[in-house]
């Protein structure tokens, strides 16, 4: 069988043709915004860098980083790269702390990101004979715009479900025989846990693949949605501050996200230092949007800790992979001195055969870390007997600290106690007061 994709010519291109194309755009790319974002004309003029310096990917290194403390700072025009009457949508992450971050569009930059959204959902098996079902978030949040518009420009018959109201996704799942899914892996896990219990078996639901994102999640994760749901479970990777959805997908062989190179320079860097690292090494994901005219972010610091890698793919795409995030930088809890990613915990909990619903509750009294994790029980699972909790719960911790080093409090809650969240999960409540 012949391998499909969106755009054979740019997403099977010579590595050696990559590079020169991300050049050109690059020095246009630095030359727009040093002309058009005062901001980041002025990060570059303290950093001695004009954009004559830059002849290619390989002076890169001479830019100024990016954060996420840059764009609050710039709040809501300082970073625009277009006048207002050229911009045709916002879309806004959804932070926790501090002001929002608003990314700007012109129809140009919608138009280049539904490609590369069309090019994740051919590489999961998408075509105009499929019916996709989109149950990510509509409005502020990139997910649902982003999976919408690649699944109309592949010619899928597109359901713009949003999140929420499950049984009214699965009546739509199952009436209209929706083929694909794209939402968040939590939310794809929920899904499957209610078809579950509404006695479906994986060949009953017509499903053949899932497109998931937004937030992180383990392979353990992934074969369990698999299993629940019979389907091959995709990964997706974007931010909304350099557009969306579709800065990397998967393909078949589901070792890694292709990179829309054409599009997003990726560079990992060492968190501390901000040193650029060989390809191979772990480290800090830094892009640079190529064509982006509204927001055109140069070198941003994502803060996703991952791996780059041109190994040859069998898939025969060419464009470099990431690795699936391994954490964070920024959201690493270290608590009594240890570090602990929340990832290290859904494995636990999926090794010893709990749904990947959990919350971590960290807290401070007197002057010493608590470290608490409530976990549903499955319906299996459950007892209301309190020494037949109890053994479970101290199974468990045990479990817990071999992998991180460090003893939980675990409380083991009746299914479906956890609140669930339709977006992106909520995985840590930290009580303390770091600042």
């Amino acid at each position: 069988m012949e391998k499909q994709y969106f755009q054979k010519e740019i997403e099977t291109m010579p590595v050696e043709d990559i590079k020169k194309l991300q050049s050109e755009k690059l020095v246009k790319q630095v030359k727009h915004v040093y002309e058009n974002v005062e901001y980041y004309r002025n990060l570059m003029d303290q950093k001695g860098v004009k954009p004559e310096d830059i002849n290619g990917i390989e002076d890169l290194h001479k830019l100024p980083f990016l954060k996420k403390s840059d764009l609050r700072d710039a709040y809501p025009y300082g970073l625009l790269g277009k006048p207002l009457n050229e911009c045709v949508r916002i879309h806004s992450t959804s932070g926790t702390t501090g002001k929002r971050v608003i990314a700007f569009y012109t129809q140009n930059d919608i138009n280049l990101w539904d490609d590369c959204c069309a090019r994740a959902v051919v590489a999961a098996g998408g075509s105009k004979d499929d019916v996709c079902q989109v149950a990510y978030g509509y409005g502020l949040f990139t997910g649902g715009f982003g999976l919408n518009g690649g699944s109309q420009k592949v010619g899928c018959l597109t359901l713009p479900m949003s999140s929420g109201n499950t049984e009214r996704q699965i009546q739509f799942m199952m009436d209209l025989n929706a083929t694909i899914l794209c939402c968040t892996p939590s939310y794809a896990a929920y899904v499957g846990e209610t078809l579950k219990e509404q006695g479906y078996t994986p060949d009953q639901i017509p499903l053949k693949a899932g497109i998931f994102g937004a937030e992180a999640w383990t392979e353990e994760m992934r074969q369990n949605i698999q299993n629940t749901l019979g389907i091959k479970a995709y990964d997706i990777y974007g931010l909304t501050e350099t557009s969306g959805p579709g800065v990397a997908f998967e393909c078949e062989e589901q070792t890694g996200m292709h990179i829309n190179e054409d599009h997003f320079l990726a560079e990992i860097i060492d968190p501390d230092t901000g040193e650029v690292l060989p390809e191979g090494e772990k480290g800090e994901l830094v892009f640079t949007a190529l064509d982006k005219e509204a927001f055109p972010l140069l070198r941003y610091r994502t803060r996703d800790i991952c791996v780059l890698t041109r190994k040859k793919c069998s898939c025969g795409r060419t464009h470099i992979k990431m690795s699936k995030p391994m954490g964070r930088s920024d959201d690493m809890m270290i608590i009594r001195g240890v570090n602990v990613f929340p990832s290290q915990i859904e494995t636990v909990l999926l090794q010893e055969g709990y749904q990947p619903n959990y919350q971590i509750i960290v807290d401070r009294k007197n002057n010493t870390d608590t470290f608490d994790v409530n976990v549903e029980m499955n319906p299996e699972q459950f007892t209301d007997t309190v020494g037949g909790i109890t053994a479970l719960e101290k199974s468990l911790a045990n479990a817990m600290k071999t992998m991180l080093g460090i003893n939980p409090t675990i409380h083991l809650v009746p299914p479906k106690s956890i609140a669930r969240s339709e977006g992106k999960a909520v995985r840590v409540v930290d009580k303390r007061k770091l600042i």
